[in-house]
């Protein structure tokens, strides 16, 4: 790809575009950094370099250059007024677009207007887009841009050459790697050249583009490697965000989407004062590679100040600081510095052969003097600085405690070199500030509510920095609270003992002393103090009140509620009772005995299993209560005796500790053959250790155990033992169980029908004779079905399956079981279940 847009724009600018010349003098053309917020005074223009657009040698030709704006027709035709033009044949995208707010680019993450070396652009313009094209069947291009630029052709004043006449324009870039030879990427360009001989004055101009491995492109000038160490090298970066644009070389779409760089703001400064009474041309152009390919975007901005070098930095320097001085760069140029005696340079103290500088103030002030030379221009600056003190914040008066609301302190700020700029106040304890609109030294903090921390920002004069005064917290307390005693009251009649507390809740603040009054009206403290939040109560020889005193820190004292200690004159029931806990055994019967000497009334608690508890009048004293209780379990019962006149009932509480029941278990009934050993279990719930005793005491091997073993002879047919477990109480339960005598062999005895849900013979269980223990019990169906089985002793079917009833039909059953001595019996067979 051949690049010659320049070269034809220069010419397109002479033939199309003409200026009246002003009176410039030494100030800026018109509009030359888009002051007016459009492009008047500009020349404009976009196309689409594609290949075969007409020039026979392909590439940048005249014909690339598609639409023109004229610097001196309206728009949307022209420049004048003109705030945006759009790409070529894309209506919808900018193509050339006016910068008059601040933003962020999206790639670069650079300032869209900068400030460079202290100096704040108040415009730019932003060249090109992210739009791309493809080339068309026919091999022409699609609609969209490529190339866009601007022009201006500046009118330099008639003045001596000696005279400087300078202009400085900065400019930053976001590139998408094309991957071609170098000549081909997407790129950014500057020319200033002679609009009468059309000569570039190459000092002033510049091209950028991303640098690729020479040699590394195919033969049609594309994959070729990115020389990444020489891109960085330059100044460009790699952004983070993607490109919109699948790679159109024909790779994966994600094979470039991180492949965009980006290059922040380049100033540069130039010297027309060899030129003075021509015409010179500045133009910036941004070209994509190829329609289709890869974007190029810029951003450009001009100062608008041309009366030679100056120097960019604080004319007045706080001592003993850091600041920066810069003069605009000039290409290929040597830069001399002169800064004042007391000064030094940072960091290594010698350099001053660039632009920019950075030094340390002195003690004193003096003259800044820069030169800078290329071979443009010959340029000299001098700036005289002062110096002044450097800030001294200064100290805050000492802290201070206030009640809170209705307060005042008075914070005064000593000991400063500076005047200052704002109070700042926190309630967090520093974490975050709120400004105060005051900048006098002294500062009223006035009905504060929560403690708050104050400081003072100090700053003498703009040149250094702000600091901050030593901080004051002003500790607000919170106001007494006196609280409220509990319980409000206590009432005594007499006889009855003075006893009790008052307890002091919900109050702010320590307790200062509890006082006392007969009348509500003359209070006394108590002696000696008592400062703790519960009172205990004495004895008093009439009615009195209480109440406390409560201070917080440095807030007035406030008062509790009162509560009061009431005297009544009737007397105090009085009376005996017994016993006042007792243990019985479930099911037995407890007796509750009173005798009352002073009352007129009584009630009881729990009555439902209370007999002969009397009516609750009491004619006359003294009146005897015998009272009887049989509960179920451990209960209370309260007698509640009353006498008129005192509101105060005398609570006698009979505690009755009922020992749960035994829970006895002889076992279920069973049948033994003759001369066969039967071996008895009894078992109970109770785990402390029970005695047994078993009736009768025949054929047992001991009757007083849980566990005997009983011998039966041909004599019997059959015994029911009554077994009782006494507990270590006393306590006692009872069970029985039959043994039935069989003449037989042991065995197993299965009935062959039954008749379920009938009024007898409803559940098929088979009789053990002589068995100790069931090993199975089973029913099938008659298609091999499992319908029941068991293990118990006892146990029986109920005919049904799976929750359903059984129809009538014949089942096959089988057992087996284990005799006393240990002997297997098993059996089978059939039973007919009949509905």
């Amino acid at each position: 790809m051949i690049r010659k847009p320049m070269k034809f724009l220069l010419l397109c600018i002479c033939i199309f575009i003409y200026h009246t010349s002003f009176s410039q003098l030494q100030s800026c053309p018109v509009n030359i950094n888009f002051s007016s917020g459009n492009l008047t005074h500009w020349f404009a223009y976009t196309g689409n370099n594609g290949q075969n657009t007409g020039n026979p040698n392909g590439g940048n030709g005249p014909l690339a250059i598609k639409v023109r704006y004229d610097s001196t027709v309206a728009a949307p035709a022209g420049t004048i007024g003109a705030v945006t033009i759009p790409e070529y044949q894309l209506p919808s995208v900018n193509g050339i677009r006016v910068i008059t707010s601040q933003s962020t680019d999206f790639y670069g993450g650079f300032s869209t207007i900068p400030t460079i070396n202290g100096y704040p652009y108040d415009y730019s313009i932003l060249i090109g887009s992210t739009s791309i094209t493809h080339s068309n069947a026919n091999g022409g291009p699609s609609p969209g841009g490529y190339i866009r630029g601007i022009s201006y052709v500046i009118n330099v004043p008639a003045q001596p050459a000696t005279q400087p006449y300078t202009m400085t324009y900065a400019y930053a870039m976001v590139l998408e790697n094309g991957a071609h030879n170098p000549s081909d990427q997407p790129h950014i360009s500057v020319s200033l050249n002679v609009v009468a001989t059309n000569t570039n004055i190459s000092c002033a101009s510049a091209s950028d583009s991303l640098p690729t491995v020479p040699g590394s492109a195919n033969a049609n000038g594309g994959g070729a490697l990115l020389d990444s160490a020489a891109a960085f090298a330059e100044g460009f970066k790699l952004s983070p965000q993607p490109s919109p644009n699948a790679d159109p070389n024909g790779g994966p779409n994600a094979e470039h989407l991180k492949d965009v760089w980006t290059k922040n703001w380049t100033e540069v400064t130039f010297d027309l004062s060899p030129y003075r009474g021509q015409q010179v041309s500045l133009t910036f152009e941004a070209d994509n590679c190829v329609p289709g390919g890869h974007f190029a975007y810029g951003y450009i901005a001009v100062r608008n100040t041309c009366a030679g070098l100056q120097i960019s930095g604080d004319t007045l320097a706080c001592a003993n600081t850091n600041l920066t001085y810069s003069v605009p760069a000039l290409a290929g140029a040597t830069y001399t510095w002169t800064v004042p005696p007391s000064w030094t340079i940072v960091p290594n103290g010698s350099d001053l052969t660039t632009n920019i500088i950075n030094v340390t103030t002195g003690n004193g002030g003096g003259t800044i003097i820069a030169h800078e030379q290329n071979g443009c221009a010959n340029l000299a600056d001098t700036i005289n600085v002062a110096t002044t003190p450097p800030t001294i914040p200064g100290s805050l008066s000492s802290n201070a405690t206030v009640c809170a609301d209705n307060n005042s302190s008075v914070l005064l700020l000593t000991g400063n070199n500076g005047n200052v700029i704002k109070w700042i106040e926190s309630t967090d304890s520093g974490a975050t500030f709120t400004d105060m609109p005051d900048k006098t030294p002294t500062y009223t903090a006035q009905n504060l509510g929560i403690t708050t921390l104050y400081e003072a920002l100090v700053q003498n004069t703009a040149a250094c920095d702000i600091d901050t005064s030593s901080a004051v917290i002003i500790t607000v307390d919170k106001k007494s609270v006196g609280g409220n005693i509990s319980p409000d009251n206590f009432n005594f009649c007499a006889g009855q003992d003075i006893q009790g507390l008052f307890t002091l809740t919900n109050n702010v603040g320590s307790v200062v002393n509890w006082q006392s009054s007969t009348d509500s009206v003359n209070w006394f403290n108590i002696l000696p103090p008592n400062t703790d939040s519960v009172f205990n109560i004495g004895p008093v020889a009439a009615s009195t009140y209480y109440r406390t005193i409560v201070k917080n820190g440095v807030c007035v004292a406030d008062t509790s509620s009162v509560a009061e200690v009431k005297l009544y004159p009737a007397p105090f029931p009085k009376s005996v009772f017994e016993p006042a806990d007792t243990t019985i055994c479930y099911g037995d019967v407890a007796k509750l005995n009173a005798l009352i000497s002073i009352g007129t009334n009584y009630s009881w608690t729990n009555t439902g299993t209370l007999t002969n508890q009397g009516n609750g009048n009491i004619a006359s004293t003294p009146y005897i209560i015998n009272a009887s209780a049989k509960p179920l379990a451990t209960t209370d019962y309260v007698l509640s005796i009353q006498n008129t006149g005192c509101p105060n009932a005398l609570l006698d509480t009979f505690h009755i500790n009922v020992i749960p029941p035994i829970l006895l278990n002889a076992g279920n009934d069973t049948s033994v053959v003759v001369n066969q050993p039967l071996q008895f279990h009894a078992t109970t719930n109770d785990t402390s250790g029970d005695t047994f005793l078993w009736t009768p005491v025949a054929y047992l091997n001991n009757p007083n155990i849980s566990n005997p073993i009983g011998l039966f002879g041909s004599e019997v047919d059959s015994v029911r033992y009554i077994v009782r477990a006494t507990d270590s109480l006393g306590c006692y339960a009872e069970d029985d169980i039959l043994v039935k005598v069989f003449k037989t062999a042991p065995d197993i005895f299965v009935p062959n029908a039954f008749t379920p849900g009938g009024a007898t013979n409803n559940v098929f269980r088979p009789i053990a004779v002589g068995i100790s223990s069931l090993d199975y019990f089973r029913i099938y169906n008659r298609w091999g079905q499992l319908v029941y089985t068991t293990s118990r002793l006892g146990d029986g079917w109920n005919g049904t399956f799976d929750g359903k009833p059984q129809d009538t039909g014949t089942f096959v059953w089988m057992v087996q079981g284990t005799t006393y001595t240990n002997k297997k019996i098993t059996e089978k067979g059939t039973m007919t279940l009949i509905r």
